[in-house]
């Protein structure tokens, strides 16, 4: 097997192999084509379009910017913004910081797997949710808290948790959407 190949070193697990429109970064890379320290903005604005950075995305803003692959990848593996695999409709942050942890915030990540009968960092099979734990939300004095889709729920309990949850399901369900 060859050095240069991804092949055995993970980055087909990490970065799945999708089609996805190249077209739509023109705009992007157009501002930013040859500048290679604008790599981190043409990264986040690249999740803004795609939703995760897809591995082809990834190897032509590369090539397009002017710097290796190897840098890029390393860069979108290094930041905790930025997300490797597609997500869900709803992303739901669950804090894990200090206060949230000495607050139960294991007790409300486990309530939110059993309710969506996923593991942490899995989507749901419909799409609809994507679960994650997360350092810090900044969101202390409300321990434990979880973010859904840039709103906080603060001083959940395992029931508030999963009732958060039943109820965007519910709004799911009136629009048709399920």
């Amino acid at each position: 097997m060859s050095c240069c190949t991804s092949k055995g070193h993970g980055l087909e697990q990490k970065f799945p192999d999708e089609e996805v429109d190249l077209e739509a970064l023109e705009q992007v890379l157009k501002e930013y084509r040859g500048n290679p320290s604008s790599l981190i903005t043409v990264l986040q604005k690249a999740q803004d379009i795609y939703g995760y950075l897809p591995r082809k995305a990834l190897y032509h803003i590369a090539r397009e910017i002017g710097v290796k692959p190897a840098k890029v990848f390393g860069v979108a593996t290094f930041y905790a913004q930025f997300r490797l695999k597609p997500i869900g409709k709803h992303l739901i942050m669950v804090c894990h910081g200090t206060a949230c942890h000495v607050n139960g915030a294991e007790l409300i990540t486990s309530a939110l797997c059993d309710e969506l009968k996923i593991s942490e960092g899995e989507t749901t099979p419909d799409g609809l949710f994507t679960l994650q734990n997360v350092a810090c939300l900044g969101c202390c004095s409300l321990a434990p808290v979880m973010m859904i889709d840039g709103e906080a729920y603060g001083k959940l309990t395992p029931d508030k948790a999963r009732n958060v949850i039943r109820e965007i399901l519910r709004k799911e369900t009136a629009k048709g959407e399920v």
